[in-house]
């Protein structure tokens, strides 16, 4: 295995392999040193050289010449020496060229088991590289097999899984099948990257957009965001860069054609596209339709929305179980708590009913704790004194001492009944 050229064997691993020619050489030539050591002893200096124009493998051994022989593997005399350079003088280091042929068979069998090894590793490091700059990408695939509902894929050049809880739940391949995918992680072990697949994150669903949308993927359309509840329903929210060009209808497609190509791949998912919006209280409208918003409360500093709707438009709001406002907080990015109408106007007036209660129907003071967060009188009760005094500069100390102390006389009464 080292005689001759093997400078058209590495190019051809290298292009079926996908390793680099240098880790390649590199490998050669550490599995030439290996063997020449096995033959000629682990103290031997030695030096292995690739000619990549002629395809050869050099081996050179050194020694120094000292006045004394001490090592054989090391040294020679100086009369040694000069055999091979007769101007060299003591302390010199000669190389001199071995013959790889000497090695003998056992050597040459153990240069082998390295150079495979080696190969293989270089093998698995190309295919590590090769996707953990891909993770993040839908890949198409070839069903390979199916271990205890987990998926074996084959990319071509390695093998991937599709676990079980990452696959739509009315997915049903077969053996054969070509199947579309996200790279979800790519790890790294002894056995070869591990290449993690999922049918179910939100990513698989906008590079899917990506696809089959012209505008998305030149860059015109831009989807900000996805939420799924895989095989069920999704919401993705988008934006047009270009006034004229509408980001719904881009995606929908002529007739729905766009959106249905990506519904059939995901089993019948059904997608609701909005407009995306900064405006957090205008974006959540867009989020939960097709239900009708009459009131957007937002608490900021919790990231939380009130949202009020129409008594008729509750049910579509919320969705079965509950579906759409999950959707829509997951894409909108807060917390929701949808109310209808009726029932919040009812709380609204007993709380403000009882602000008027404990300022003696002082209208503006109770306008002021209302507008200042202090929405009715449990919220007056546990208020922080300091707080409370800096809503208005007309407040004393001694003027919340008695609204905090009146307000809990009052939630006390009220529980009491």
């Amino acid at each position: 295995m080292f005689v001759g050229n093997i400078k058209s064997v590495i190019e051809q691993i290298s292009k079926d392999k996908g390793i680099e020619i240098n880790s390649l050489i590199s490998t050669i030539e550490e599995a030439t040193r290996s063997a020449a050591k096995k033959t000629l002893g682990q103290d031997v200096d030695i030096e292995v050289y690739y000619d990549k124009e002629s395809g050869n493998i050099e081996v050179f051994q050194f020694k120094t010449v000292v006045t004394k022989v001490e090592n054989e593997d090391l040294e020679f005399t100086l009369k040694e020496g000069r055999k091979l350079d007769k101007n060299c003088q003591i302390g010199d280091s000669l190389g001199f060229k071995i013959d790889i042929e000497d090695f003998g068979r056992i050597a040459a069998q153990s240069a082998k088991q390295v150079i495979i090894q080696k190969m293989k590793n270089a093998e698995k490091s190309a295919v590590y590289k090769s996707f953990i700059s891909r993770k993040g990408e839908n890949v198409n695939g070839i069903v390979q097999q199916i271990e205890k509902n987990n998926i074996i894929i084959n990319l071509g050049s390695t093998e991937a899984i599709l676990p079980y809880k990452e696959q739509i739940p009315k997915d049903n391949f077969k053996r054969g099948d070509r199947i579309k995918a996200y790279i979800l992680d790519v790890l790294e072990d002894t056995r070869g990257p591990q290449i993690i697949l999922s049918r179910t994150h939100p990513a698989f669903l906008i590079n899917l957009f990506s696809l089959e949308v012209p505008e998305v993927s030149e860059g015109i359309v831009k989807i900000i965001g996805a939420a799924r509840e895989a095989g069920s329903r999704a919401k993705i929210s988008v934006t047009s860069s270009d006034p004229d060009v509408d980001p719904v209808g881009s995606c929908v497609g002529v007739k729905g054609s766009r959106v249905q190509n990506v519904v059939r791949e995901l089993r019948g998912e059904k997608i609701d596209i909005v407009t995306w919006i900064p405006d957090p209280a205008k974006f959540v409208c867009n989020a939960l339709a097709p239900a009708e918003v009459s009131k957007v409360i937002i608490d900021e500093s919790n990231k939380f929305m009130e949202v009020i709707v129409p008594n008729e438009f509750l049910s579509i709001a919320i969705g079965k179980g509950g579906q759409n406002v999950r959707l829509a907080s997951k894409l909108v990015d807060w917390r929701i708590d949808v109310q209808n109408e009726e029932l919040y106007e009812k709380t609204f007036k007993e709380n403000y009913d009882s602000l008027l209660e404990l300022t003696d129907n002082n209208k503006t003071l109770a306008d002021l704790l209302d507008e200042n967060g202090y929405i009715s009188v449990d919220e007056v009760s546990v208020a922080d004194p300091e707080e409370l005094l800096q809503i208005d500069e007309t407040l004393t100390k001694d003027m919340v001492k008695q609204l905090i102390e009146k307000a809990s006389i009052i939630k006390k009464k009220s529980t009491e009944e």
